[in-house]
């Protein structure tokens, strides 16, 4: 299929690439209904719609079909076929490229895309199922480092790859992606040691000059891309570059202000908390936050959790009601007046 021809399949449903197959279905479903010719008699657009939506819901709804669409884009077709009388699959300008070398399309389309995998367990190495590796390593400190000069620092996601050049994820919690870490990977044909600088976040991405495969014409070995996937934590979590947490307080507090601990990064720090604050308000705490580039910090946002006692004692019991019984304040006065 010529790539000029090439239609996203996702964006004619429009549905993200990560939809599952109910979500896929449903959205079909409704699709299929606006653009059907019978609710459009003699509507040419919306006939062409509806063959465009039911041609990428044939693919993305079979599971074997959408596998091959993901990993071989416009060539997923060919992908799983031999080479026809010598030739490229159906469908393909080769513009007389010399194909013999390869076995079949997808090792033509892995050493086009550059898609590596595992050969074996755990081990590194190269297959048409186009795997990329994944390194959960311990929290515990690095053995044996002695400095790594193939770092490269974190790149962005869109840089080019070569056909030698590998993928994979490190998990890192967040305190070693907070404070910077060292790690010693295995990568099954020998062991390197790469120091993650502070202030990694998911998708942050590092290069490892010279670890890849080896090209198989020049025999130079491409790059290792790691790709950072933070693990869950309990308290913080990510809203942009800012960390946020949720931190709860007592209803007179609320009412009457106060001063609470609040845990960062470093340590926890005292914050007052105005009077008459309300559930879901945040408090910015100001170079609290994450690192960036340049030694420089972001900020922490504190979200507010209103949070009333379960179980009173008989003075608290018997100040809340005086409190209601005395209360002049309603919050819901303003809701006598709506009306359909």
């Amino acid at each position: 299929m010529p790539a000029t021809d090439f239609k996203d399949y996702y964006a004619v449903l429009g549905v993200n690439k990560t939809a599952s197959a109910d979500e896929i279905k449903k959205v079909y479903r409704r699709l299929a209904r606006k653009y059907h010719p019978d609710m459009n008699p003699g509507n040419k657009e919306a006939e062409a719609h509806f063959k465009e939506v039911s041609e990428a819901y044939e693919i993305l709804s079979d599971a074997e079909k959408r596998k091959k669409y993901d990993q071989f884009g416009q060539y997923w077709k060919q992908a799983g076929q031999g080479w026809p009388s010598g030739g490229a699959g159906p469908g393909v300008d080769v513009s007389g490229f010399d194909f013999s070398q390869y076995g079949s399309f997808d090792e033509f389309i892995n050493e086009l895309l550059g898609r590596f995998g595992t050969t074996g367990a755990g081990a590194p190495g190269r297959s048409p199922g186009g795997r990329t590796y994944t390194y959960r390593t311990n929290t515990g400190g690095p053995t044996g480092f002695s400095g790594y000069s193939g770092f490269d620092g974190f790149e962005n996601q869109t840089g080019q790859a070569t056909a030698s050049d590998r993928e994979a994820t490190l998990s890192l919690s967040l305190s070693e992606a907070f404070h910077g870490v060292q790690k010693r990977l295995d990568l099954g044909t020998e062991v390197v040691d790469v120091r993650i600088p502070p202030g990694a976040k998911t998708g942050s991405r590092i290069r490892l000059k010279g670890k890849g495969a080896a090209n198989s014409y020049n025999q130079q070995r491409g790059d290792l891309y790691l790709t950072v996937e933070l693990l869950p934590h309990s308290f913080f979590q990510f809203d942009g570059d800012n960390l946020v947490c949720e931190v709860p307080i007592t209803p007179d507090e609320a009412v009457l202000g106060a001063q609470i601990e609040v845990p960062t990064p470093d340590g926890s720090v005292t914050v007052n908390v105005p009077a008459g604050i309300r559930s879901a308000q945040s408090l910015r705490l100001r170079g609290k936050g994450w690192p960036k580039p340049k030694a420089e910090r972001g900020d922490q946002m504190v979200k507010i959790a209103i949070v009333p006692p379960k179980d009173l004692s008989p003075v608290e019991r018997e100040y809340y009601e005086k409190i209601r019984t005395a209360r002049s304040f309603n919050p819901r006065s303003d809701l006598k007046q709506i009306k359909l």
